[in-house]
């Protein structure tokens, strides 16, 4: 028998049209949730995304596009979602960039865009959300925050800021919904095969002069213990755990999904 858990629950997912994102979608739509997809693009091949997983999985699913570098438009994606599905109740923040340069050298408007993304985007939505999800008297906030949001790399100054950032901002957001039946919780993966970690293998392959099996043990998961990446599934089968009545008072903390990797 499938479980379909999370039927009646309305979903909004940023950056969720590849990636973790789009993984997220998947196992929260098989679960019967209403999913809102996203990102900065409107193309058709969105909205088809939409179609063919409300297809496969039974559950009304729509793409919604909206830039999560503006402050306006973040807002304005929550209030399109629940006027189209009649609420909130989960909200998924996992839009997010990259950019590695030494602080020296750092873009300016490169830190902005990764700031506005990577952390300005979930105060926003968060914000536009809470009160829709105290109307309906159930909530659900997860975080997509990152091994980089409890600890550090060189180079990375923007990410690692914006994902510690996360991690402070959720504890927050868990203490204002306290004594309310929402919870506030971060994931913070470490590694994970999506499709754009997988396109990077052969040239990091070349750049080594290595085969696959050990440029991927040796080098891309050089700080993850496990020697194996997690995959986009379990995110999402993380974030269905914690929108269970399982999780209910788990809230303010953070979820390693890392391979042992912040544990060293």
């Amino acid at each position: 028998m499938s479980d379909r858990s999370l039927s009646g629950k309305i979903a909004l997912i940023t950056g969720s049209n590849s990636g973790i994102g789009l993984g997220v979608a998947r196992v929260l739509a098989a679960r019967g949730a209403t999913v809102a997809l996203n990102s900065f693009s409107d193309t058709p091949e969105d909205h088809a995304l939409a179609q063919e997983i409300a297809a496969e999985t039974g559950a009304d699913v729509r793409y919604i596009q909206a830039d999560m570098s503006n402050a306006d438009a973040c807002r304005a994606f929550v209030a399109k979602a629940a006027e189209a599905f009649g609420g909130v109740d989960i909200l998924v923040n996992n839009a997010g960039v990259q950019h590695v340069a030494p602080i020296q050298d750092f873009s300016v408007a490169k830190w902005d865009q990764i700031i506005a993304i990577n952390l300005s985007s979930a105060f926003h939505t968060t914000a536009a959300a809470l009160p829709l999800m105290r109307a309906r008297g159930w909530g659900r906030v997860v975080n997509i925050a990152s091994a980089h949001g409890l600890t550090a790399s060189p180079f990375k100054s923007a990410y690692v800021a914006a994902k510690h950032g996360i991690v402070g901002f959720t504890k927050v957001t868990a203490l204002e919904t306290a004594e309310q039946p929402i919870t506030a919780n971060a994931i913070c993966p470490g590694y994970v095969l999506t499709p754009l970690v997988e396109a990077q293998i052969p040239d990091t392959m070349k750049e080594y002069g290595m085969d696959r099996d050990t440029v991927i043990r040796e080098v891309m998961l050089a700080r993850q213990p496990s020697k194996e990446f997690a995959t986009v599934e379990q995110i999402g089968g993380t974030v269905a755990f914690l929108c269970s009545s399982d999780a209910a008072q788990i809230t303010g903390t953070t979820i390693s999904v890392d391979g042992g990797w912040t544990a060293l």
